[in-house]
């Protein structure tokens, strides 16, 4: 929601990556939940864009494409959202394939180690989670896990099996920050570190992590997100303007039940500049 009355909702996934909904489904979901401006963020992937595109018009819902690109920062996974991105550019379309052609080779690793913990047969119950196999990704071994009973939601799944020190976890190499930040700024967008607040890393770090992410470009971090708590859109909001950063908003909706729905989140704090001020 912003001073006018908008409602901005600047990260979400369909099933074209990690989440439930079909492009379709997910842009009148956000229409009834009263969201004016939507952007379509899914992992590594952009093909499902034209389709929400046009389902957005049909609906007078404003429409941004986007992406999320999975890289590596010291050892750590980082999410950068592209927003206003060209989904044909050559440049991001090449970086994106990258990125993906190592999702099937983590898959592997990740049923290998729930195998080893008396998991069986996780790699296949992931895939059938996928609507896009070339993105499975650990939001589908987690629908599996609490389909066979072994935690109660998706987010107890990844504390339970697949963060560091987990069965499930498995250290990987995704694309560098300052070739994300690029691909997304060759394509005519705008890069935001998505969901910061996630991040296990100290303050020192994260002070770290932005400044090299402005310095390749980055122009927008995002304050209020699903992945937040309410005491962190203040400490993010702060960072964003200590480091002169645009701020950003975005429910990082998966599908319902899974956290935050789209559209619900509340204004930006006070005193920042939005991501969308000149759009």
């Amino acid at each position: 929601m912003s001073a006018s009355g908008e409602n901005f909702d600047l990260h979400c996934h369909s099933s074209a990556s990690d989440g439930v909904l079909a492009p379709v489904e997910l842009v009148r979901r956000a229409a009834d939940r009263g969201v004016t401006t939507l952007a379509l963020t899914d992992h590594d992937d952009v093909d499902a864009l034209a389709e929400a595109r046009a389902t957005a018009a049909a609906l007078g819902v404003r429409f941004v494409d986007g992406v999320e690109i999975s890289v590596t920062w010291r050892g750590t996974t980082i999410h950068v959202v592209g927003l206003g991105i060209d989904p044909d550019d050559a440049i991001l379309r090449r970086g994106l394939e990258s990125v993906r052609g190592s999702r099937a080779v983590r898959a592997e690793r990740i049923a290998e180690g729930l195998a080893a913990a008396g998991i069986p047969d996780s790699l296949a119950g992931a895939y059938a989670h996928a609507g896009n196999p070339r993105l499975i990704g650990r939001t589908h071994f987690a629908r599996f896990l609490v389909e066979r009973g072994h935690a109660r939601d998706v987010k107890a799944v990844f504390q339970r099996f697949l963060v560091a020190g987990k069965p499930g976890h498995v250290p990987h190499q995704w694309a560098a920050l300052a070739d994300a930040v690029g691909w997304i700024r060759a394509a005519g967008g705008r890069a935001v570190v998505a969901h910061p607040g996630r991040y296990r890393i100290d303050r020192t770090a994260m002070r770290e992590l932005l400044t090299e992410f402005k310095a390749a470009g980055g122009e927008g971090v995002e304050v209020v997100t699903g992945s937040h708590r309410r005491d962190q859109y203040g400490e993010f909001a702060a960072l964003a303007r200590e480091l002169e950063l645009l701020a950003s908003r975005g429910s990082d909706f998966h599908g319902p039940g899974e956290g935050a729905d789209l559209g619900a989140l509340p204004p930006l704090p006070r005193g920042l500049t939005p991501v969308w001020h000149d759009w």
